[in-house]
């Protein structure tokens, strides 16, 4: 995704954190227990640098599965409207980016931006005055057919029912294919929140076309952190597979966290496609 300021995308692991520079601008994010609806909350007053924030922010949270974005632009100073363009920018590259994502404004009624927003070039973009409004339009709109979700418990016996849960999508979605890897996947992932988040632990599974997403939700806030570099140049050798991060990271083509209200969602993207995400 491009829309004029940083050249160099981010790469994997795709971690999602809020960050406030001197002059106090910074944007939030929170995420469902799937990661398919983000919100992100913006604060201060606009300026090129905050867009860049907004545009490092869009990428990797478009890496993941997210399907909808809400944007809460009631803290952007911006009383001109100035960065209306920005906003239909950043709508047409999440709907024409690999994985389509649809983005949500929700901002002040009547205000110059929101007038800009609404008579600017290119198909209208979704506003409410409120974040209620748009979170109840948003679950309207979902599609929940491909997703499987399950609530666990802080068991070892959670990271096989995760296993089982990603058994019975690939065989609904006729992913077979991506089945072998998605467990071994899906298994760290919850065998690290079963180790270190210690409450239960939502596992949701679901897809966008060849895609496959897996995403666990605890209530531990701490990110997790590879313990050895990261690479990129094909998959781990077999001696190093089974340890943990790095083998998600060998194997997925894409995967990070983001925070979630009492907690993070850590998730991994794979796909019958070779290649990495590119956001």
């Amino acid at each position: 995704m491009r829309t004029g300021g940083r050249s160099q995308p981010p790469r994997p692991p795709y971690l999602v954190t809020t960050g406030t520079d001197r002059h106090a601008v910074s944007v939030g994010v929170t995420a469902d227990a799937s990661t398919t609806v983000v919100e992100l909350t913006v604060h201060g007053r606009w300026s090129p640098e905050l867009g860049n924030q907004v545009i490092t922010t869009l990428q990797m949270c478009l890496a993941g599965p997210a399907a909808v974005i809400i944007i809460d632009l009631h803290d952007v100073g911006d009383l001109h409207g100035v960065s209306g363009g920005f906003w239909a920018a950043a709508a047409r590259a999440a709907h024409l980016g690999p994985a389509p994502a649809q983005l949500v404004l929700c901002l002040p009624a009547t205000t110059m931006l929101d007038l800009r927003v609404r008579n600017g070039d290119g198909p209208p973009m979704p506003v409410f005055a409120t974040m209620a409004d748009a979170r109840r339009a948003v679950a309207g709109r979902l599609v929940h057919g491909s997703r499987l979700q399950a609530r666990l418990g802080p068991r070892p016996s959670s990271v096989a029912a995760a296993r089982d849960l990603v058994v019975q999508a690939c065989h609904r979605w006729h992913l077979l294919p991506l089945q072998g890897d998605a467990c071994l996947v899906v298994s760290e992932l919850t065998a690290n929140a079963v180790q270190h988040a210690g409450g239960d632990l939502v596992v949701t599974v679901s897809r966008s076309g060849a895609r496959l997403h897996l995403a666990v939700r605890d209530g531990d806030s701490r990110y997790p952190r590879l313990p050895v570099p990261a690479r990129d140049d094909g998959p781990l050798p077999l001696a190093e597979r089974g340890r943990g991060l790095p083998l998600v990271h060998a194997v997925a083509m894409a995967w990070g966290a983001l925070p979630a209200r009492a907690g993070k969602v850590v998730w991994a993207t794979l796909s019958t496609a070779p290649g990495r995400v590119s956001p």
